[in-house]
């Protein structure tokens, strides 16, 4: 972020069509005087099949929440060194980044081939 001070927090969005353009991928808005933030951090929040007494005496679901941290794979990669990178890649489940680039352009041939 260009300020530090101005407490912009970035909302994580959704397109209601999966026709959209980012294919049920979530996008970030980012303003202008923006950056993309370099982590985000995430609650997950999970029933627990618990309730607890409200303030009504009504049940309250009891809820754990796990605070989650996502890394900007293009920070990491620039930062490591390729087999560093690899082996964050590895632990995530992901192939080795050439082994995944030979992949992804096969695929690439494969669909300008079936456009053509």
């Amino acid at each position: 972020m260009t300020n530090r001070n101005n407490h912009w927090i970035p909302e994580i969005c959704y397109e209601e069509s999966e026709e959209g353009i980012t294919s049920n991928i979530p996008f970030i808005n980012v303003p202008p005087e923006e950056e993309m933030p370099k982590v985000v951090f995430i609650f997950e929040s999970k029933d627990t099949g618990e309730v607890e007494p409200g303030t009504d005496g009504s049940d309250l679901p009891v809820y754990e929440m796990n605070l989650h941290q996502y890394a900007d794979m293009a920070i990491l990669k620039e930062g490591l060194s390729p087999l560093e990178y690899d082996n964050v890649r590895k632990v995530l489940g992901l192939e080795p980044l050439m082994t995944a680039i030979q992949k992804g352009k096969k695929i690439t041939d494969s669909v300008r081939k079936s456009v053509t």
